[in-house]
């Protein structure tokens, strides 16, 4: 996997650059998954830079929805040391950012991910 992928992922989920071992595979994973939503006759090297991008963006909001599902710690200071987190619902709003930014880039080149029925009779 792209190290620059994973890197930037890291940094939309707000991880640090060692806490990227979860990343990794969420990257490749994200970027299989756009690659099968990808329009007829479009191929990866047509989109550019952008379908790292937007897997970058996907694997960000599974880190953020995974980890911050359960909320936790949103402030904490002890001397010098701070530690602060997300809530549940921030880390949620951010996830729920994070997948319409991966689907607008892919806009242009992949199928959309909703499904309807047209014409159908009932």
């Amino acid at each position: 996997m792209d190290e620059t992928i994973v890197a930037l992922a890291a940094r939309l989920a707000g991880l640090e650059e060692t806490d990227t071992a979860l990343l990794e595979p969420l990257c490749a994973a994200a970027r299989q998954r756009w690659i099968a939503r990808l329009r007829q006759g479009v191929t990866e090297e047509d989109c550019g830079q952008t379908l790292p991008c937007a897997a970058a963006f996907s694997a960000a909001a599974e880190a953020v929805a995974g980890a911050g599902g359960t909320g936790g710690v949103t402030s904490f200071k002890a001397g010098e040391v701070s530690v602060q987190g997300r809530t549940a619902a921030e880390s949620a709003a951010l996830a729920a950012a994070l997948r319409a930014a991966a689907e607008e880039l892919m806009a242009p080149y992949a199928c959309t991910g909703s499904f309807a029925f047209l014409g159908v009779k009932g």
